[in-house]
Order: C-alpha cells, then structure tokens, then sequence
C-alpha cells in the first residue's frame, strides 16, 4: 500500500487512553476526490522506556508482529510500516473501523466481553471471574470465533505480553484483527492474554499447515525481514516456539502469576 508508506501524515487527534504517545493520522488520498486513508501513528520518540523490553523500539516490535502475521498468511495485524512522521520515525498502521455491538439491534456482546456470572451467551467462552470497580461478581469472556482463536495462536508465537480485550477488533469487512503489538516477541516466556477459553484444547487443524510453512521459511526469508527489528536471541525464541507448537498443537493453560493484562481492556 504505496500511500501507508509515502504519504504526508496530517494529525487530526490522539488516542488519551495509550500508555504510550499515539496520535490518529489521515493520509491523503491520491486521487483528488478520493477519501483519505486513516491511520494510527505511534513515534519513537513518544515510546516510555520498559526495563524489560531494552532492545529496539516498540515501533520495531509492532511491524516485526505484523510481518510474522503476514508470513502466516493469516492478515491478522494491519499493515504496519515504520516511517518518517510529522514528530519522526515511528510505525504507522492501517485504522480499523470495527463493528460497534451496542448500537447493533441484536445487542451482542463484543468479541472480549463481560457479563453476569452464569449468564454466559452460547458460542462463548468464560475465561474467569472477579469483581468489577463496584465490588459486583462478573465473568470475562471471549467469542469461540475461529477468526479470534487464529488472533489467540498468533499470540502464542509472538510471545505477547499484552492482548488485552480491546485489543481485539471486528472489523465491519467481517475480518477480526489484532492492534497494539509493540510488547512482543520477548526471548523469554511473557505470554499475557485475555483469550485463555481455549485452554487446553488442540489448536484447529486448519492453522497447522500455515504454521508449518512458516517455521520452515524462518531461518531465511522470515528471519531476515526481522532481522532489522528484533535481536538474534528473539528470532531464535520465535524458531522454537514455532517448533513447540507443531509438536504439541494444543493451546496452553496459564502457569504464571500474571496470567492475564492488566487492566484486561
């Protein structure tokens, strides 16, 4: 997409609830009576240092997660690319503009959701209970959507540490896609997510073959398109978990203190 990369980034707002600086951006369209294309633009030099994540920058890490995504086949990420901005390099994605439930006549919950325990909807996983911000019992879920569970095994291979519920985004074209991926791809294990209701159960055989694809072509062509972005030790990290994955395609169950993001949205 020629105008992602080479068009005059116009700032038009910034999202307030982002740790880190991230600014929404229109790109003119080349066409005189075309819309212009709307995108997130994240600078390098808005990014808060992170003690554990000291190599490279969290705009490498968003572009390094959506190459990955692309040599899968599986489009999950938008396209991002790193360039130069109105405040310098920085990664610069695609917006989605995502279906809103609630004003929808069905009411339907979104893709990561709360509700009353008990009450969970059919075709829908409960991942735990807690207590809202008023002390009142309510259980996260998440849609057992085959386009979410193929977000969920992306996640396993980028070592995600942060997939949040608004992370996750039904687009109105009908695709769901993954946003905010700049804490990823860690050498150690780090895996923090919403979408644990697939927990030990197989991945879906449909993903194997991609999978497979995609750790045979690792330690050449995918290495080097990430060679730019993530350490030697990360891609190394990212061939074995690729390798763990086909010879135990099962989802994994939480072993950490920290399961999960917090906030989870």
């Amino acid at each position: 997409m020629p105008v992602l990369t080479e068009g005059d980034l116009e700032i038009v707002g910034r999202i307030g609830v982002a740790s880190n600086l991230t600014l929404v951006c229109e790109i003119a369209a080349p066409e005189p009576d075309g819309a212009p294309l709307r995108v997130v633009y994240k600078p390098v030099r808005g990014e808060r240092p992170l003690w554990d994540f000291p190599d490279g920058t969290l705009a490498g890490r968003e572009v390094a997660s959506y190459l990955i995504s692309e040599h899968l086949g599986w489009g999950v990420i938008p396209e991002t690319v790193l360039r130069e901005g109105p405040l310098g390099p920085g990664m610069v994605q695609r917006w989605v503009t995502s279906v809103d439930n609630r004003t929808d006549a069905r009411q339907r919950p979104d893709l990561v959701d709360l509700c009353t325990p008990g009450t969970v909807p059919e075709g829908f996983c409960e991942v735990l209970r807690a207590l809202d911000e008023q002390g009142n019992e309510v259980s996260l879920i998440h849609a057992d959507d085959p386009r979410l569970q193929r977000m969920a095994v992306l996640d396993l291979l980028l070592n995600n540490a942060d997939r949040k519920g608004g992370h996750a985004l039904e687009g109105v074209d009908g695709q769901v896609y993954g946003v905010d991926h700049g804490i990823c791809l860690h050498a150690e294990p780090k895996l923090r997510t919403v979408l644990w209701g697939w927990a030990g159960r197989p991945v879906h055989d449909s993903l194997i073959p991609d999978i497979t694809a995609f750790a045979a072509n690792l330690p050449g062509t995918v290495a080097d398109s990430l060679a730019t972005h993530i350490t030697d030790s990360e891609i190394t990290a990212l061939t074995e978990r690729a390798k763990a994955l086909l010879d135990h395609p099962v989802m994994p169950v939480p072993n950490s203190a920290r399961p999960i993001p917090w906030p989870a949205f």
